[in-house]
């Protein structure tokens, strides 16, 4: 086929100009409100996901993690001695406050665990070590959370709910969904950072021992001790997402904006491929004029959309790739895993094509006699 479809797209550079701004900003819309989406469902469960637990025993009726209630650590005992459960260690999870240099106080979410163990350990270290926070009263928090919580380096010591905690290392990426940065501690430190009794947990969690039945272990713990639930990590982690995109109705507005900057996009990609093809629509009549069969203008319109799909996306997913990376140093994360990545190409696709079904049946309408009006 004749190079129609690329003389047409590059003839004016001004419109080609248009047409690729209007698909990059749909791209670069979708991405923001779709990342914001996927960062929120994400850090909602962050520290399930990364425990390392296969169960999580919990008070009964938490709806999610962020409400633990204490109970007695003694079930600890109880729990290793069920048949399949190959580890299992307390957590401590409690709101409390902590007090900045000049007198403030915000409020923190404590992470209290055995650093000698891979359950409930702080992940992504960038500066020190799990092992530093057996240091005595070290606390290990985000990077991102640094101006907040006024901290400038390690080693500066600050209080929390009036005792004494040093800041040992960073983490890297570690947001909770509220506005309370996660602190991490050592579990007798967690204890007395939240103002819990000393024969009290939030959380005990459970690893499985090789070639267990996950279910089956589950069934025994609840079997062996009393006034505990014990959910899976993907149930509870499950729990924790609905709440929050749910009950209180912030992921219903974060899901909404991502249909809306869908909705926009489109509209948008629309816009600006009928507007190109109008441009040109002496052209295809011309093209009717001389005999060209419908086909023939079919393969025309829908290669200029091809075409400005793959550059639109092309620049589009470049301005994206900075804002997500933007993102990752403010509070709220914009997430873009490659399956999305890969999805927004056929998305961009779909749309400049959807975009060109509009501009062909304004095409197909068109009298050929027209080419030869003044």
């Amino acid at each position: 086929m004749p190079p129609l479809a690329q003389r047409n797209l590059f003839h004016d550079k001004v419109r080609l100009t248009v047409t690729l701004t209007g698909i990059v900003f749909a791209v670069v819309l979708i991405v923001v409100e779709l990342g914001l989406f996927f960062g929120f469902t994400v850090t909602t469960s962050n520290l399930i996901d990364h425990a390392g637990a296969d169960l999580w025993v919990t008070s009964p009726r938490v709806p999610y993690v962020e409400m633990g209630v204490p109970f007695s650590e003694r079930k600890l005992n109880q729990i290793r001695a069920v048949p399949g459960v190959g580890d299992a260690e307390k957590l401590v999870a409690q709101w409390t406050q902590w007090k900045l240099h000049n007198g403030s106080q915000e409020s923190v979410q404590i992470i209290g665990a055995n650093p000698d163990s891979q359950l409930g350990r702080p992940w992504n270290l960038v500066e020190g070590r799990a092992e530093d926070l057996k240091d005595p009263d070290a606390v290990i928090l985000d990077e991102i959370y640094k101006k907040k919580l006024g901290v400038t380096g390690v080693g500066e010591v600050f209080e929390v709910r009036g005792h004494r905690a040093r800041v040992v290392g960073f983490t890297r990426g570690i947001r909770s969904f509220t506005t309370s940065p996660y602190v991490f501690s050592t579990f007798k430190h967690g204890q007395d950072f939240a103002g819990m009794k000393e024969d009290q947990t939030t959380y005990i969690l459970v690893k499985a021992a090789p070639g267990a039945d996950l279910e089956q272990v589950r069934r025994g713990i609840l079997a062996q001790v009393k006034n505990v639930d014990v959910y899976t990590t993907a149930k509870f982690s499950r729990m924790t997402r609905f709440y929050w995109m749910f009950t209180t109705g912030a992921g219903v507005a974060v899901l909404i904006a991502a249909v809306l900057g869908l909705v926009v996009g489109f509209v948008v990609v629309a816009q600006t491929i009928y507007a190109t093809t109008m441009d040109h629509i002496r052209e295809f009549g011309t093209l009717k004029a001389i005999g060209a069969p419908n086909s023939y203008v079919y393969k025309v319109i829908m290669k200029q959309a091809g075409i400005s799909a793959v550059m639109g996306y092309v620049l589009g997913m470049i301005v994206s790739f900075f804002v997500v990376h933007a993102s990752q140093k403010g509070g709220a994360a914009i997430l873009m895993p490659m399956p999305m990545a890969v999805g927004m190409f056929f998305l961009t696709l779909a749309m400049c094509v959807g975009a060109a079904l509009v501009s062909i049946n304004k095409v197909m309408h068109i009298d050929p006699a027209m080419v030869f009006k003044g």
